[in-house]
């Protein structure tokens, strides 16, 4: 199969994962040509219900820059989009997997990611790039995680994956993921198995072959985002 950008049916566009010099929470991802920057802090607090319970929490925004597609976009400001409060959503549950919250306290971790150039996957990039983001964060916090050295269990990323043109491919560019057949986002664990797989086909339905294609695809994907994250933590040797 042949691809606007040249790619196999199997290959990522160009990752990269790029920490601030002096602030390796601040991490700009690029996913090809979208860019998105990613964001991790602490709040010393956390949602009501969850005062008292000895337990952290992780929550993530999201935005896309008026200028990150064309035509500009509006600015979210009184209300949230219904699919910026679901990617937000995804991000959180995400990295929440990767972090042992019980026993932390009242804190609160977040994350927000800003989109600076969307030409699709920007969801999953966000989610790798925040990954990369909040571990830096907690090492960078050393001293006040220092009764809790194993906070994170996992590294997490995604990659998107889809039927093209009835062939499986991988991480779609914005054109790819508005004609595909299929379009479907995997989140997936470093230590094995997967947080998510979203997949829906919009106008009809795919079979079992197709799907364990997608897998392979973004199995052989994660294997290489989880070496780009490692590449990116500062103290990779943890995860």
């Amino acid at each position: 199969m042949s691809r606007l950008d040249g790619r196999n049916a199997a290959q990522m566009r160009d990752v990269e994962l790029l920490p601030d010099t002096y602030r390796r929470n601040d991490v700009l991802v690029r996913y090809g040509a979208t860019q998105v920057l990613c964001y991790a802090s602490i709040e010393d607090r956390v949602p009501p219900w969850l005062v008292g319970s000895g337990s952290a929490w992780l929550t993530a925004e999201y935005q896309m820059l008026p200028t990150s597609s064309e035509p500009r976009q509006r600015r979210e400001r009184l209300q949230l989009s219904g699919r910026t409060q679901e990617i937000q959503r995804l991000i959180g549950r995400s990295l929440r997997t990767a972090v042992r919250l019980q026993g932390l306290g009242q804190l609160t971790f977040r994350v927000d990611c800003d989109v600076l150039v969307a030409d699709g996957g920007t969801r999953t990039a966000s989610i790798t790039g925040s990954m990369v983001a909040l571990a830096n964060l907690i090492d960078q916090e050393q001293n006040r995680f220092k009764r809790n050295p194993d906070i994170l269990s996992h590294l997490v990323a995604a990659v998107s994956v889809g039927i093209v043109d009835g062939n499986p491919v991988c991480d779609l560019n914005y054109v790819e993921d508005r004609d595909a057949e299929v379009d479907a986002n995997v989140v997936g664990l470093s230590s094995g198995g997967y947080a998510e797989i979203q997949a829906t086909n919009e106008d009809g339905a795919y079979d079992r072959a197709q799907l364990n294609a997608m897998l392979d695809h973004a199995d052989s994907a994660l294997t290489e985002l989880f070496e780009k994250q490692r590449k990116a933590i500062r103290r990779s040797d943890w995860l």
